[in-house]
């Protein structure tokens, strides 16, 4: 048998795993047509294949990483501070600094410092005279009198009751708390009032001399703008 490119030449048993009989004349086209019947069935073997496999081949994209740093988290810290309208405590007494107070000795040593050891600076000779507690100091009290002097006393020798002492000239003490009622008497400055009320932000009850009556606050130094009481 003669064998051409127009009548190969086929010998048994040559039959190639895909089913072809491969003719050994006009080797390169077989071998081209071989190539492709294997590209064939690559691809027909990725089309036919489960989705899950697929879907294994796909490349996963990657995440982008935001460069926006994670937020700090903050602390509230509780304010601890007094209101401004409440008033200072002292130490010792727990009662309000400044608060104004009386003495309440005929004769009160004033000394430099908080402590019998320190000079006596003077000595006051007026009991009942208003003073302004401005600081304490375990048994001592810093005193403010009417001139803006400051010394401190003991605690014992000063006392609650309330004083006032008269300033800004002549004034008159009025039967009533209007100017239009009586005059029952008139007080120089540096007179001492003992102070029996003030009901409101003008009045003040007071006795001088053993007459009651009634003067306006701003007559008198020994108590707070707008401070009341019975």
């Amino acid at each position: 048998m003669t064998c051409s490119l127009t009548h190969p030449c086929y010998h048994p048993g040559t039959e190639n795993r895909f089913g072809l009989n491969v003719s050994f004349a006009g080797s390169g086209l077989v071998t081209a047509y071989m190539l492709f019947r294997v590209a064939v069935f690559s691809l027909s073997l990725v089309l036919l294949a489960p989705p899950s496999l697929a879907a294994e081949a796909k490349q996963t994209p990657l995440t982008p990483v935001s460069a926006t740093p994670a937020p700090v988290s903050t602390v509230t810290v509780a304010q601890t501070t007094a209101p401004a309208d409440l008033p200072e405590k002292g130490i010792d007494s727990g009662l309000p600094l400044p608060r104004f107070v009386s003495l309440a000795a005929e004769k009160v040593n004033a000394r430099t410092g908080p402590g019998s050891r320190y000079p006596i600076a003077w000595q006051y000779q007026r009991r009942g005279l208003p003073v302004e507690v401005v600081a304490e100091y375990e048994y001592w009290r810093r005193i403010r009198d009417h001139d803006g002097t400051e010394t401190w006393v003991h605690k014992n020798l000063t006392s609650g009751k309330r004083y006032a002492v008269v300033e800004g000239g002549v004034r008159a003490l009025y039967r009533k708390p209007d100017v239009d009622t009586d005059v029952l008497l008139t007080a120089e400055t540096g007179v001492q009032a003992r102070l029996r009320k003030c009901p409101d932000a003008m009045w003040c009850q007071v006795e001088i001399a053993g007459t009651k009556g009634w003067m306006p606050r701003n007559s008198l130094w020994g108590l707070y703008p707008g401070e009341v009481f019975d």
